[in-house]
Parts: structure tokens; sequence; C-alpha cells
């Protein structure tokens, strides 16, 4: 055979080796489709690596040499058609990544072909083109104007999105394509109806005739234009998209319809051609109005940031400046009830900030002199100076856009077969459509009815519900997450938590607020509190160690004046001494009251029961006296316990792994409501532990805040970090919960797992509408205008069950 070679046969299955296919999957894909058309073909494998073809049949109905026969011309029809580029060696050079907005894209399928086209490029690395949310991100050794030229080339427009005042330009300019299909839709559906109404009458007249042609003309090549300027553009570069089913469909039906203007025996389609494009541009602009409200997280953190700021001049004046125009180390003007246009420190002024945005507490946070505040945040009745220390991209409000971003933007699992479905259906379809109008015309049915029927074909199929199945969910539950303080790093860790069984947690920082705090106070008989604070704070004063400072903490609204230490000692792993107002004191463990010689007396059974309950006893004394014992400890976050409880009516199990001893760490885990305990876990420990549940068939989800949290954190299958916990722990985490409410953990896992339901959902409409549609369009039970609008509707109802995840 003049294309192949014949590598092994039997009876009934053969294999054969063609070098045209190595490497070409399209090429094979097609060829795998034709084959299996044939009712005597009962199995094909294709691999493109090696250009191995395997197809098991029937003899008796296939023989052998008519099947090498079809073999041969199939293939040679296939190398026939332009061969796809074949990639080049990739450019060496510093890799750097890239991110767009574009422009244009009218369904998932002119996603799939700009993502494919640039994976195709040399220069890139990794390519991810997000039709959502209508931006694509690059990684390689090509820069922002290469990326822009291959887009738009291609008959799309890219625009840069660095900054928050581009991504503003961006949202505008959304807005603007929103009411440009509105008005399309609407100038297409004036014009449609005299059509329709003609077209039903069933006349003979010239007039009318001449009336559709022009009406339906308009609207093809008027309010429609786009869609064949796009088809056009895309078959110049040998592409095809769902513009390209669209623009042969109603094209075909009106260029059909062209003789019938001048004999009135000829039937025509006008109506259906006008209809077709009507229902299109009302899918489109419907879907243009969902798209916004599944994007509508990323526009409210954008418009935190003001537009411009006030910037204090050399000369002590001030100005009102573009925010772009702001640079690092400009002093800017604060006024009250006014956004924080920046991050940056206060120079001069105090205020009080509201940081809900950040940290999620409810009440306002004072700030001062020296003290950071974020851009975005809302000042309150103080007024202040601050200098920039970060603006554009690097500002912890881009940064927080840019992390839902990438959620946002990335590619589920789940979604890669809807992605290799998507990426063949155009030609698929276009090849089904073919077959319908050949079949029907060698049926006999006229030629218009087998038009009809193919057109119909080409209508009712939809990539673009297939292709809005799992990205308008993931912007829709990123968004949600985010509206709650849940910030996730990539979308994969959305389809994770879902499938989440057990949750580690830390306990200091995590579980605790990691700030010990005095829980217990017991003072001897007739002992003066005032008095008494006044005297520990002052002997506290010149100590730095947490127990001093839990101890000054506690003294301070309770004492009576304001004392100084006169002499002040501190002893290593016992505790403080110090004269204070002519008294000695003594603060500190038992050790150092048994070496000072000072007995603990009847206080001394009340600080070994809390010893057991893993709390700290701190022993005081007067003049040799004890006058007092303290317990602290590092008390339980508001909320943990229901938190807890929460994960576990969840169906989640719960563990306890710190480096904390035994005691301390089981009472904690018993006020919480957690079970299992691993104390004095080292952060080799608590990986292993990760480990070990992994092998045991869990799947883990990891919670912490610290730098030793960071290997586990890592190795989780998620990982989630205490927002202003160590940045290391929050870089090794697939989600950031702020403010520290681990309460958030539930809500994420319980909204992770409504995502999950809607994406299957959406994939078992978008697959059950194309599977049950486009066989109904072939057997000629659909008229193409109904085809239109069922198609336009899959799309918008896809749309429509994602944005669900925004009700409670």
């Amino acid at each position: 055979m003049k294309h192949f070679r014949i590598a092994h046969r039997l009876v009934r299955r053969i294999r054969v080796i063609a070098p045209s296919l190595i490497g070409e999957q399209e090429r094979c894909y097609i060829l795998e489709i034709l084959l299996r058309k044939h009712p005597a073909v009962r199995e094909v494998g294709v691999v493109a690596e090696i250009g191995s073809l395997t197809v098991r049949y029937d003899p008796a109905a296939l023989p052998e040499a008519r099947l090498l026969a079809t073999l041969d011309a199939i293939l040679g029809n296939l190398l026939a058609a332009p061969k796809v580029e074949t990639p080049l060696a990739p450019v060496d050079g510093p890799v750097s990544e890239c991110s767009l907005a574009v422009e244009g894209m009218s369904c998932a399928s002119c996603a799939l072909l700009i993502e494919m086209k640039l994976k195709r490029d040399p220069r890139v690395r990794s390519a991810v083109v997000n039709f959502a949310a209508a931006t694509l991100t690059v990684h390689g050794v090509i820069d922002r104007d290469g990326v822009s030229d291959v887009v738009r080339r291609l008959g799309y427009e890219a625009r840069p999105m660095d900054t928050l005042a581009q991504r503003r330009l961006l949202v505008e300019r959304e807005k603007a394509r929103v009411e440009e299909a509105r008005k399309r839709f609407v100038q297409s559906a004036l014009m449609t109806v005299p059509v329709m109404v003609s077209g039903m009458l069933m006349h003979r007249s010239p007039a009318l005739r001449v009336m559709e042609f022009a009406l339906s003309s308009a609207i093809l090549f008027g309010s429609s234009n786009s869609i064949f300027r796009k088809a056009w553009a895309l078959a110049r570069q040998g592409e095809a998209n769902m513009d390209t089913l669209i623009a042969i469909g109603s094209g075909a039906a009106w260029a059909y319809s062209i003789p019938g203007v001048f004999r009135m025996h000829h039937h025509v389609y006008f109506e259906s051609a006008a209809g077709i494009c009507t229902f299109v541009l009302l899918g489109r602009y419907m879907e243009e109005r969902a798209k916004g409200k599944a994007g509508e997280a990323i526009r409210k953190l954008i418009e935190l940031q003001p537009e411009t700021a006030l910037r204090v001049e050399a000369d002590g004046s001030e100005r009102e400046v573009p925010i772009d125009d702001v640079q690092i180390g400009d002093l800017l003007r604060v006024r009250a009830g006014d956004k924080v246009p920046t991050d940056g420190r206060i120079v001069a002024g105090h205020s009080s900030i509201d940081e809900a945005m950040i940290t999620g507490e409810s009440l306002p946070v004072a700030k001062g002199e020296g003290d950071a505040v974020i851009g975005g945040c809302l000042n309150g009745n103080g007024s202040f100076t601050l200098r920039v220390s970060a603006i554009g991209g690097d500002t912890v409000l881009a940064g927080i856009v840019k992390l839902v971003d990438q959620a946002q933007g990335s590619k589920l699992p789940v979604q890669k077969l809807a992605d290799r479905i998507s990426a063949r259906f155009v030609p698929a379809v276009g090849g089904i459509a073919g077959l319908t109008f050949a079949g029907w015309a060698l049926a006999g049915a006229p030629v218009s009815a087998a038009l009809a029927h193919s057109v119909a074909v080409l209508l009712i199929a939809c990539p673009c519900a297939l292709g809005l199945a799992t990205p308008t969910a993931i912007m829709v539950g990123t968004g949600q997450a985010a509206k709650r303080g849940i910030f996730i790093r990539h979308g994969e860790a959305l389809e994770t938590a879902a499938k989440l069984s057990t949750v580690v947690f830390d306990k200091t920082g995590t579980i605790t607020e990691g700030k010990p705090v005095v829980s217990d106070a017991l003072l001897v008989a007739g002992a003066d509190e005032a008095r008494l604070a006044s005297l520990i704070h002052a002997a506290e004063a010149g100590s730095e160690h947490f127990l001093a400072r839990a101890m000054a903490d506690w003294c301070r609204p309770r004492q009576g004046q304001t004392l100084h230490a006169d002499a002040f000692a501190a002893h290593p792993g016992l505790g403080v001494t110090a004269t204070v107002d002519g008294c000695r004191i003594v603060i500190g463990n038992a050790a150092l009251f048994a070496e000072q010689g000072i007995a603990s007396g009847a206080l001394a059974d009340e600080a070994a029961r809390w010893a057991e309950q893993g709390k700290t006893p701190v022993h005081v004394a007067v003049d040799g006296e004890i006058r007092a014992v303290f317990a602290i400890a590092d008390q339980p976050r508001a909320g943990a316990r229901e938190a807890i409880a929460l994960l576990h009516r969840l169906g989640l199990k719960t563990v306890m792994a710190t480096g904390d001893v035994d005691a301390v760490a089981h009472h904690v885990a018993r006020q919480v409501g957690i079970e299992q305990v691993i104390a004095r876990a080292t952060p080799a420990g608590k990986l292993a532990v990760i480990r070990e549940l992994q092998a045991a068939g869990e799947r883990v989800g990891m919670i912490g805040d610290g730098i030793n949290d960071a290997p586990a954190l890592a190795a989780a299958d998620v990982g989630f970090a205490i927002g202003g916990g160590a940045d290391i722990a929050v870089e090794s985490a697939d989600i950031t919960l702020v403010g520290g409410d681990i309460a958030r953990v539930a809500a994420g896992v319980d909204l992770s797992r409504r995502s999950m339901a809607i994406i299957r959902q959406n994939l078992f409409w978008a697959l059950g509408y194309n599977v049950v549609a486009i066989p109904i369009a072939a057997a000629g039970r659909l008229n193409p205008m109904i085809a239109a609008a069922a198609m336009a509707m899959s799309s918008v109802s896809v749309v429509a069950n994602s944005l669900r995840l925004q009700k409670d």
C-alpha cells in the first residue's frame, strides 16, 4: 500500500504502521472517527507516537482487501489536508510569566484554539486559556508583545492586566461588551420579526422575497458580522471553532435561498438564517451577563483600590494624582473616610482602619506612626500620612486578586476529558453534518431538506456548554470563597478539598491563639489584688519572656499605681527576682521557690492540678511569703470547638499534631473535641503523620501557621495556612484562611463539595445534551431555528447552574 505497511494480521484484526501519522494526534483522531463509522469495524486503536493503527473488524461484512483500500484512501485524503505545523525546538532563555485578558472569544473552542496555538510556539513552555474568565497565562521565553501578536493573528485581542488600574479598564470594557451584545441582539430581533412573519405566509411575492433577502443580509453581515469575521480569520489560519459552524450553517441557508429572490418556485430559508443568528446573539448576550456575575468577586476586589491618591509634594502641598503615577517612597495623605490608596507605613498621624478585607476582623484596628497599612482598606475618623512601600502588582490587594485569578484560571483534572472532547468537537460535527447531507440526499430527499437537516446538526452542537461546565463553577466557587476570607491558590485544591477524609491540625497559633494568657489566678486570703498587681507588673517589666508578658498583661488593668523595680535579676528556666517599692519580689516556678527557700503552702495543690491540665503554674512571693499562684495557658481560638464539631458533621476525622508535651496537647484537644492527638511532633514527625494517613488511604488536609508546619502543608493533599502566619507556611499551602478563623476550613470543604456537585451536573448536562441532540438533528427532527435556540440556551443553562453557588 502507498501510505502504510502491514505490521501484523489475523483473521479479524490487522495492525499497520503509517509514517504519516507519527506525532499527528489530530489526524489520528480523525482517522479513528472515520473508521468507527463503518458498521463492520468493531474496534480501532491508534498510537500517534509510533504511527500505529490497529483495526478489529468483521471480514464477512468487510473483506481485508476492501478495508486496506479504504484505509489507504482515507490516509491519502488526510495527507492532502493542510498539515499542522510541527513544533520547533524550545527556545532557551529565562522563563517568565505573562497574564493577559483576551477579548473576542465567543465559545470554549476559541479558548482551546488559542491555547493550542500558543503551545505550538517554541518560545512557550506552558499556556492556559480560561474562556469563562477571558484570561490567558503563559510561561515561556516570550514577552507580552509576542503573546499578543500570536493572539491577534487568530482574530482576538489581548489586553494587559498587571495593575489594578488596568484591570479596572478591563471591567469597563466588559460592561461595554455586555451592552454591545444587547444592542446587537435587539437590532437583529427587530429585523428578524418581519422576516419570520413573511416566511410563515408561504407567499410568492417578489417584493416580500426582496425584503427577506435585504433584512436577512443585514442581520448576517451587520448585527452578526463578528461571527463571520471570526470564522474567516480562523479559516485563513486553517483553524475552526463554533463561529465556523454557525457561519457555515446560517450562511448555507442564506446562500441556498438567493435564487428564490428571482425564481418564486425556489424554496427559501431566509427566515432560518435570520432566526439562527438572532438566537445565537441572544445566547451570547445572556452568556456575557451570566459570566459577568460569575466574575463578581474579582470586580469587587478591584474596586477596593481608589483610582487616585493625594500625594504630598516636596514643598508640602498636596496634589491629587492617578494611582498609577504613585511611586515607592512617595508620601500620601489619607483623609478621614478615604480608602488607603496603596500599601505603606504611617509616618505621621493616627486613625482606626477597617481591615476586614484582609483579616476578616469586623472591628477597626487602631494604627499609629510606624504601623503598616494595606491599600484598599477603609480609613476611619482620623487622618494620616503614609510612605508608599509597594505599588501596582506588588501590593497585598493585587496579590489577593492574582491568587483568586490563578485559582479561577487553573484547570481541574475533571476538566481534561471535556478539553479533549472539545478540541475535536468542531471537525467531528462538521463531518457529521456532511454525512447527514449526503445521507439524506442519497435517500432521495430534496436538496432543501438535506440542507436543513445538515444545518440543524451544525447549529445544535454546542462545545460551549462543555467548555463552560468547569471554569464557570470554579470562578463562582473561588469567588465565593474569597468573600468568606478563604483564598484558594489553584483550582485543583478546590476539587481535592471535596474529597478530604481527615484534617490534621497544628496546635499553637492554629487551634489556639498562639498568645499565652493568664487563665487562672489564686491569691491567698486577704491579699490586696491591686497592690500585688502593681508589684508584679514592675518586676516583670524588665523581662521579655512570653510568660512575663502574659503576667504583665494580667496586671496592667488591675494595678493600683505604677511602680518601678530597683533591682532585677533573671534566672533562666526558673523566673525572676526584683526589689519593688522596698519589697523583695520572687516570681517563678516551684524550682525557683525551692532554691529561694520559700514554701508554696496551701497553693501547691492547686498549682499541681493546673500542671496536670497542661497549664504552666507561676508562683509569686513578697518578702519571702507566697502571695499568689497563676496558671498560664494558650487559650483555644474563639469558636474552635464549634469549628471542629462542624468538620465532624461533614464526616471528616480530626487529628492534632503538635510539638507540645502530652499534657498540654491532650488538654487542648479535650477542650475543642479532637480525639486523636500526636504530641512532641517535630516538623519531620508531622510530615510522617501526613504520609502514614495517606498510606492508609486517607485524603488528608493539614492546617498550620508556622515554619515547622511547612513540610506537612506541602505534603498534604490540601494545605490550609492561617493568614498572618509565617510566610513559608502560607507559600507551602494550597488555601489561605484570612484572620485565623478555623471555622473557614469547614466552610471551604463544604463549598468545594458544592462546587464539584455543580461541575458534575454541568458536565452531565453538556455531554448529555450533545449526545441526544445531534442524532435527533441528523434524523431530521429539528428545525434549524429551534436548533440554534437550543444551542444558545444550553450554554446559558450551564452558567446559570454555576451561579447557584452564590446562594448561601
